[in-house]
């Protein structure tokens, strides 16, 4: 008997310390596992992106240090509640306790690392599994004004097209507009999106695209605003006839530079009589200030009384040189038309009128200067 009551009274005294000792054992726990100092007050902004609160510290610490922790890092249930505020009481370290924040240099090493992973060079897959390169034949043709598709391929078919030289002979052939030279019958086809217009320029409009004086100027005849042209050469303000227009840099130069020798072909108006050695003297040469000019070609086109009207062909480009040649001979110019260009001629165009030339007419355009 004595010793039941000794076992209860020792049960008693236990009670207490069962009650406790959980506690206790959780702040040892816990105080060995929470060497770290503790950060008094709340936490910077910046500390706060990285506070994982009890998700860290509280479970995971109480877990060890206690019996069994509650819900949100508390102490052993039936004990006494841990946790807190200011730090770890019980079986957990608590939701105020912080991990420090890590360091802006880390950050910013991070940061580099993913702009370098999504700014390396994408890598050119093969044909077999990408898209396939330049476009085909009789697309390139057919957008070029050479016809439809299927008329087109029936060029191809006729072996009338050829490409870097060689003569296409099947269907399907993929090319490049931009590198690839297309020609059709021999004559080199625009398949860039390139424009070439001819003017009929009538007499009294400036040569120039714009005039800040407002004068009429060769830029209020062309309608398409959305591609900056530009004009081939010059022609007098007083000078009637046919003036290129194109957007092609290149070709323009050449057709201007007096290495290729594009002629052009004028009519003037002039008084008679004229002698029969006219025609020789502008070919040999006509003296002017700028040195001598020649004449190509010369012919009378018609003679009605003391009026004639002949043609002038020459190669040169100066300024006013068919005016001054005839002036300088003893036959100042009434009026001056130019009907050709190179290969393009005015024929019945009417005046002030803009037209797009063919693919054929800028093919010979581009044989005549080697393009």
């Amino acid at each position: 008997m004595r010793s039941s009551g000794r076992n209860s009274r020792d049960s008693g005294r236990q009670n207490p310390r069962g009650a406790g000792g959980g506690a206790s054992r959780s702040r040892a726990g816990g105080g060995q596992r929470g060497e770290q100092p503790k950060r008094a007050g709340r936490p910077r902004p910046e500390e706060r992106r990285y506070d994982v609160g009890g998700a860290s510290g509280g479970p995971k610490d109480g877990a060890k240090g206690g019996p069994k922790a509650g819900p949100r890092g508390g102490g052993p249930r039936g004990g006494a509640p841990a946790g807190g505020k200011g730090g770890a009481k019980g079986g957990a370290a608590g939701r105020g306790r912080t991990v420090p924040a890590r360091p802006r240099e880390y950050d910013a090493q991070i940061e580099e690392r993913n702009r370098a992973r999504h700014s390396k060079p994408q890598i050119k897959l093969p044909k077999t599994f990408g898209e396939q390169e330049g476009e085909r034949l009789q697309k390139v043709l057919a957008r070029a004004g050479m016809g439809s598709r299927r008329a087109c391929e029936e060029l191809i078919e006729q072996r009338r097209v050829e490409v870097n030289g060689k003569i296409v002979t099947e269907q399907g052939l993929r090319v490049d507009p931009e590198k690839d030279e297309v020609k059709v019958d021999g004559l080199t086809v625009a398949t860039q999106s390139y424009l070439f217009f001819a003017l009929n320029k009538p007499a009294g409009v400036v040569s120039t695209m714009e005039d800040p004086e407002g004068r009429q100027c060769l830029g209020d005849y062309v309608t398409n605003r959305e591609t900056r042209l530009f004009h081939v050469g010059r022609l007098d303000t007083e000078t009637e006839g046919i003036i290129l227009l194109t957007n092609h840099g290149e070709l323009a130069h050449r057709l201007t530079h007096p290495r290729y020798g594009v002629q052009k072909t004028y009519l003037a108006a002039i008084q008679g009589p004229l002698p029969r050695d006219l025609g020789k003297r502008l070919k040999n040469g006509i003296p002017l200030e700028d040195g001598y000019a020649r004449a190509d070609h010369f012919k009378v086109v018609e003679n009605t009384g003391k009026n004639y009207l002949v043609e002038v062909t020459l190669h040169e480009g100066r300024k006013h040189i068919v005016r001054r040649m005839l002036a300088e001979a003893g036959f100042p110019v009434d009026k001056l038309v130019r009907t050709s260009f190179g290969p393009i001629a005015l024929g019945d165009q009417k005046s002030g009128w803009l037209r797009r030339l063919t693919n054929t007419e800028v093919g010979m355009l581009m044989r005549e200067v080697e393009l």
